[in-house]
């Protein structure tokens, strides 16, 4: 989408409406820290305004490897007030990911919780890059890192707060990593109208926040279904966000009753751990207006367990980190639709295409694919792959479904290789190319295979050229050396021989079908 070059727009808007209508109002709660509109502002403030004195220019990137505390939205929209690009990033990831990641982003300072200095500093010391550092306490204790620079020291510096870059509606505002293509992950480029107009689209059009909501967010604020939806989409509503470093099922219930939180965004495996937790107590909901589920396809099972339980209709809806992300809800409990990820939004156009691109009438399987301001600029630094699933205007997901009459969306599978693991995308060729990095391994394949929790668990299939003692163990612990944990293998099968197809390629599809 083209946009006069007049025009300005930065998503950090999304902070500053509401502190100028309401600037005494709740923005962030987290345990006893109460957060204001206009305190939220100021610090974000204060962060652009040492991005500034540090050399950093607009459209420079700034790493964000933190959990969800308020330092998370006080550094990124800071670094969107700034002009600069915001990358936040798994923190759950070794230094070996991080180092491609870093090497890949070329950031010009990077952010990290003081936990993850050793990673950190192990990352830089072999990246090709040496940004600035600033570590970030957990608490009003000011460290002394080895290298850069104490965000609480910073924070306190006497400073003039700086006016708002004049971004433009297609300037950049945040880079989300994904789909390991090929097994590496790629940067999803969110522009600033991408992201502001997803979280309007989402707030105001589709679920119809209001200033008095206030909404739990347990989900990383490094998954666009976390930073977007929950975070973005609230804040710019004017509603509270209630932040949780991490999931912990008897926490959020006794979250969700003493905030009266009214919005809760998961995926499916919290929902179940909800289900199945404190089953012999009784648990208020009754705050609950919206409870919002995606990630990862939700068993019936789940849905009618869950409004049995606790009095609340769980809203399917769709997306993709490409797409800023949201695509569709089922937008109320009125219109809910069961099996389907409801209508798309406002804007946002969906169909379903055969293998020419042809549109396919209503009730046939195709190819999902998408057009609207909602859809990402391209992958950074990768203009092939961005071509590739951006054509004619369209992008091209890789999921297969359909629409109804009426055009619900229903998603009946995934054309690319991928699995996931308790809301998590996990991309089977990443992990086997760490596989295929051991000494003792041939080829390697990944495969999912159902789990009543996670809905999917990882299984590696190993062709070995000597088998050694203790190998399924040994190649466990060098997975875990190398990948995120939730990237490893459950389970680890030794074979003599993989099954192959006539050119060679391992036959997927075999392995699948034997198990």
């Amino acid at each position: 989408m083209e946009f006069e070059s007049t025009m300005a727009l930065n998503a950090a808007e999304c902070i500053t409406l509401p502190a100028r209508r309401n600037p005494d109002g709740e923005a962030i709660v987290f345990d006893d820290l109460r957060l204001t509109f206009g305190a939220l502002l100021e610090q974000a403030q204060r962060v652009a305004a040492y991005l500034h004195r540090s050399g950093v220019r607009p459209g420079d990137r700034v790493v964000i490897l933190l959990p969800n505390t308020p330092h998370f939205p006080i550094i990124y929209y800071g670094a969107l007030y700034a002009g600069a690009i915001a990358v936040p990033l798994n923190f759950m990831q070794t230094s070996r990911e991080l180092r491609y990641l870093f090497d890949d982003i070329t950031p010009a300072i990077v952010f990290y919780w003081a936990d993850l200095a050793d990673t950190v500093e192990a990352a830089l010391s072999k990246a090709k890059i040496a940004p600035r550092q600033v570590l970030v306490e957990p608490d009003l204790k000011p460290q002394h890192p080895h290298q850069g620079d104490s965000f609480l020291q910073e924070m306190a510096q006497p400073t003039t707060l700086p006016a708002m870059a004049e971004t433009r509606p297609d300037d950049v505002a945040v880079i989300i990593y994904t789909a390991a293509y090929a097994g590496r992950p790629l940067g999803a480029q969110l522009t600033h109208f991408n992201v502001f107009q997803n979280a309007y689209t989402v707030g105001a059009l589709s679920l119809s926040f209001q200033a008095e909501d206030r909404s739990l967010c347990v989900l990383p604020l490094f998954h666009s279904f976390g930073l977007c939806v929950m975070m973005n989409a609230s804040l710019l509503s004017g509603a509270c966000v209630v932040l949780l470093p991490r999931f912990d099922a008897g926490k959020v219930l006794d979250v969700i009753a003493a905030e009266r939180i009214s919005t809760i965004g998961l995926v499916p495996t919290m929902y179940h751990l909800l289900l199945t937790a404190k089953s012999d107590l009784t648990v208020d909901m009754s705050s609950v207006k919206r409870a919002l589920v995606g990630g990862a396809p939700m068993p019936l099972a789940l849905l009618e367990g869950f409004r049995e339980r606790f009095g609340v209709t769980i809203l399917e809806g769709y997306g993709l980190t490409e797409t800023s992300p949201a695509v569709s809800f089922n937008m109320s409990v009125a219109d809910n639709r069961i099996g389907s990820v409801g209508l798309p939004l406002w804007g946002c156009e969906v169909r379903a295409v055969d293998e020419q691109g042809e549109p396919l009438p209503a009730g046939e399987v195709g190819e999902i694919t998408i057009r609207g301001h909602n859809v990402m600029k391209g992958y950074w630094n990768q203009p092939e792959k961005s071509a590739d699933i951006l054509r004619n205007g369209w992008l091209h997901t890789g999921d297969l479904g359909s629409l109804d009459e009426d055009g619900y969306i229903y998603i009946r599978g995934l054309k690319k290789d991928m699995l996931i693991r308790a809301g998590l995308n996990v991309y089977p060729r990443e992990i086997e190319l760490v596989l295929e990095g051991h000494p003792a391994v041939t080829a390697a394949a990944v495969v999912g295979i159902p789990d009543a929790v996670r809905g999917e668990e990882v299984l590696a299939i190993v062709e070995v050229s000597d088998v050694m003692p203790d190998l399924e163990k040994d190649l466990k612990r060098y997975c875990r050396a190398n990948l995120a944990g939730y990237k490893c293998p459950r389970t680890v099968e030794v074979v003599d021989a993989l099954p192959r197809r006539a050119d060679g390629t391992v036959d997927k599809g075999a392995l699948s079908r034997r198990l």
